[in-house]
């Protein structure tokens, strides 16, 4: 069977063969602990500063001001806990939005369970935060403001820099989870002005299980685990070596390749699909026409369920109808609910995302292979409905 065309890039990327390369080398022959004082120990030492370094160059931090993480998931449960547990006796309040990754909002649940006061922001019809809203939240008692960068389902770019402004005078921590959009678009903390940010390995052609946290030089964070001193005393653990290397050679790659990448990109996903809106009668963007990731393209197919057409082109093809951490789930996207999105359209969703490695012809191909398996998956509605009709009229 060929292999089927992957649009899944927002799930997770390919490592890229660079990558690869990097992570043989701590995984055979520099092998040492970066805690130990021989020349094994060193080097893996040497390793982990340099991929620090490239980190940090990617979204314009200092290299003292990345830590090393075992996931996005991990670094916003660290930004958020070590946020509170760091300003608890300054403030109790907590902001957030609606359409934020459950290693966002479950932190949050859990706050609220000991005591603090959480704000749940909505979006508007494009899943864009409004930042009016922000500031009508904020109270002086708010310690921490938690807004992703983009989103993970339908690409929407929130307007960070907007609401640093907003923060900035006030004193209130601003964490942003850019594990979408960092290695995509420009993700300088500088522009943006935040205090914290998510980076997440498997997002930008390095390995799973790997990320990064920015803290902003003098900003209070509390650790949330305690043992050795690695990574500032903020994340004990022996570092995974092979994985941080990783990290920062893909770090390097995408940084190298991101002003031309981003355009490829966006050609790409617009290409796909002005492909499928030719075909398709009554297809809907979901999400900002413009201001959204330029590699994703969340769309509902008229008249079919999303998983329905996912399932009819598996063979062929593979995407997603959005976050794959609800992948197993039959519930209607949080994201989509939140944008008021109808059920009806909802229940069409696709989330279609390229990347580097998709090619025009797989676009192409997409493209026809989304088109045929709608037009089954309508006439299969049609002859399943005309089965119950018959059955009701006592035909069969």
């Amino acid at each position: 069977m060929q292999t089927p065309i992957y649009l899944d890039y927002n799930a997770t990327t390919p490592v890229d063969p660079k990558v690869v390369e990097t992570i043989n080398v701590y995984l055979s022959n520099d092998f040492g602990n970066p805690s130990s004082s021989h020349v094994y120990g060193r080097q893996a030492a040497e390793a982990v500063t340099w991929a620090r370094q490239q980190v940090a160059e990617l979204i314009d931090a200092r290299q003292d001001e990345i830590i090393f993480t075992g996931s996005a998931s991990e670094a916003n449960n660290m930004a958020i806990f070590g946020i509170a547990h760091a300003l608890r006796y300054k403030g109790r309040h907590l902001i957030t939005t609606a359409i934020e990754h459950p290693s966002i909002l479950q932190p949050f649940v859990h706050l609220k369970k000991e005591g603090w006061d959480i704000t749940v922001l909505p979006v508007d019809q494009y899943g864009r935060v409004k930042v009016n809203d922000v500031g009508k939240a904020i109270r002086r008692d708010t310690v921490l403001v938690s807004v992703m960068h983009a989103n993970n389902e339908v690409g929407t770019i929130q307007p960070i820099e907007e609401i640093s402004r907003l923060l900035r005078p006030l004193d209130i921590v601003f964490h942003v989870d850019a594990a979408q959009s960092v290695g995509k678009i420009p993700a300088s903390v500088n522009t943006l002005g935040v205090d914290l940010l998510t980076i997440a390995g498997h997002k930008l052609y390095a390995p799973k299980g790997i990320g990064a946290l920015y803290i902003k030089d003098g900003t209070p964070i509390s650790p949330v685990l305690f043992g050795a001193a690695q990574e500032q005393g903020r994340r004990t653990g022996t570092e995974n070596v092979a994985f941080i290397a990783g990290l920062g050679t893909a770090a390097h790659l995408v940084k190298h390749r991101l002003d031309i990448e981003e355009a490829r990109l966006t050609y790409k996903r617009n290409k796909l699909h002005s492909l499928l809106d030719k075909e398709i009668k009554g297809l809907k963007l979901n999400g900002h026409p413009e201001l959204r990731l330029p590699n994703t393209l969340n769309i509902s197919f008229p008249d079919v369920s999303g998983q329905e057409l996912l399932n009819q082109v598996s063979s062929s093809l593979a995407a997603s109808m959005g976050s794959a951490c609800h992948a197993n789930s039959n519930s209607a996207s949080s994201v989509l609910t939140t944008m008021n999105i109808s059920y009806e359209r909802q229940r069409g969703a696709v989330r279609l995302s390229v990347g580097h490695a998709t090619t025009e012809e797989e676009i192409k191909w997409a493209a026809i292979i989304l088109i045929s398996g709608w037009r089954e998956c309508q006439q299969n509605n049609r002859e399943t409905l005309a089965s119950l009709k018959m059955v009701q009229r006592g035909n069969i």
